[in-house]
């Protein structure tokens, strides 16, 4: 079971691992809409759609499809639900309810809005009694708050789950995805829990201590032995994918023909193992979805032209938010830019061999003119992991064309296969951010399947093994 399930990234590694999808959850429609394509049934009607995710349908009509488009409280509310799910003797409710405010005084203060949801995830937990437990969230719950005297939500949500339902004996893990065959820098904290009766009968080697994927290439002394929930890293030092290995293959209409692409680009291209349920025969025809290119006015393509000779030259782009500065006289932010500039060469040319400005003093005009505060944009480099994926789509800049990266190019990033369609609108704005999840979003929030594989993998493993000995 997969709750808070966005577009699925989780459920697909997990599907691939050999679990099978009892029961999605997930309130919004965008994401879910994505979600039902690849593991319930192919949209080629938006009206089916539309009738599926109306507020109307009830949540056993949905459930009995397997997703559920509502707040994962309309499924704690049906006590038939709970109690059929709970029949099913389920192996592994996952998901990634949002922590970061996650506090264990949350039982007691129902008013504090940040802990309702990793409470209704605990109290599902409870309800199904799982045999196996996945919490997944952003690297940055694990920090302690020392200033303040206060344990970090990720400990503070092993401690509730080792205490919900019948107990859980739970691992921390802090996973980065480029360890396990994805080409992105994407740092992530797991909790990986087994029932305490399948711990204790396969007497299972569970700390309190979080393992980390870099472990398994750099020995640390709190660990004497690796423990039993642990997922084995495969990627490390000049095994490790980066930008080319992903999208190399693909230029700005679709699919490039060039020979000797990677193996990941391959396996993208045509795994069958890593194509979601519903895929057909027909939707084996070699076509790229979401590979739209957004449209850039000519100053902004100039811009990111800039960005790739400064990625060339080891020149931070933060350069361009200088002229920025109103503390600054122009005199005084040219100076600057001069400086940053003393090991640049000139002319300054773009990777494909146009000329960006002939001399420093050209460009650094050029910098003066096309300055913005944006200086978190920057371009790809072909020989790194991309950094982790965000949904803001002009973040990141393409290594070689003037333009940003397609939902497909962010997708390959990710891990998902090619005939993973993402559905609803691309990309939203403004206030609708808070509430709208379109396709680059949902890209960005997704586990990375091949992370949510390994994982899944030690899972299933482990399962395995109890149920050896039960029978």
């Amino acid at each position: 079971m997969n709750l808070f399930a966005g577009c699925g990234g989780l459920s697909l590694g997990l599907e691939k691992a050999g679990f099978k999808l009892a029961l999605a959850v997930e309130k919004s429609d965008m994401a879910a809409e994505t979600f039902y394509h690849n593991f319930i049934n192919r949209i080629s009607d938006p009206e089916v759609w539309k009738a599926y995710s109306h507020a109307d349908r009830t949540v056993q009509e949905q459930a009995d499809e397997r997703l559920v488009v509502k707040e994962l409280s309309a499924v704690l509310d049906s006590k038939s639900l709970l109690k059929k799910l709970k029949f099913l003797n389920i192996d592994l409710v996952a998901g990634g309810p949002p922590c970061q405010g996650f506090s264990l005084a949350g039982r007691r203060n129902p008013e504090d809005i940040r802990n309702q949801l990793p409470w209704q995830f605990l109290q599902f937990v409870e309800a199904v009694q799982p045999k196996a437990v996945i919490i997944e969230n952003v690297s940055g719950m694990n920090q302690n708050f020392v200033k303040y005297g206060k344990s970090s939500p990720f400990n503070e949500l092993r401690l509730a789950l080792k205490d919900t339902g019948q107990g859980y004996k739970v691992q921390p893990l802090h996973l980065n995805a480029k360890h396990f065959g994805t080409p992105q820098n994407r740092p992530r904290v797991m909790l990986v829990g087994i029932r305490v009766d399948i711990s204790e009968r396969l007497n299972l080697n569970i700390l309190d201590d979080t393992w980390k994927s870099e472990f398994d290439h750099i020995q640390n002394k709190k660990f004497l032995e690796r423990p039993s929930l642990a997922p084995k890293s495969t990627h490390f030092g000049a095994d490790i994918l980066n930008v080319r290995d992903a999208i190399w293959d693909l230029n700005s209409k679709g699919y490039n023909r060039k020979k000797n692409i990677s193996m990941f680009a391959s396996e993208m291209r045509t795994d069958a193992d890593w194509l979601p349920a519903q895929i057909t025969a027909e939707d084996r025809r070699i076509k790229l979805e979401n590979h739209n290119l957004r449209r850039h006015a000519s100053h902004v393509e100039k811009r990111f032209m800039i960005y790739q000779y400064l990625r060339d030259s080891n020149i931070h782009p933060k350069i361009f938010a200088i002229p920025k500065d109103k503390n600054l006289t122009e005199d005084l932010q040219k100076a600057l830019i001069t400086t940053a500039l003393k090991s640049a060469k000139f002319p300054a040319r773009a990777p494909k061999g146009i000329v960006i400005a002939k001399t420093k003093e050209a460009l650094v005009d050029l910098i003066m003119k096309l300055a913005t505060k944006k200086h978190s944009q920057k371009s790809l480099d072909w020989k790194l992991p991309c950094p982790t994926v965000i949904s803001l789509p002009d973040d990141y800049v393409h290594p070689d064309e003037p333009r940003t990266l397609t939902v497909r190019e962010l997708a390959r990033f990710q891990s998902f296969p090619d005939k993973f369609e993402f559905r609803s609108k691309e990309t939203t704005g403004g206030s609708r951010r808070k509430f709208e999840v379109p396709q680059y979003t949902q890209v960005a929030n997704a586990v990375p399947p091949k992370l949510a594989f390994a994982v899944g993998k030690i899972i299933q493993e482990v399962l395995a093994k109890n149920e050896a000995l039960e029978n």
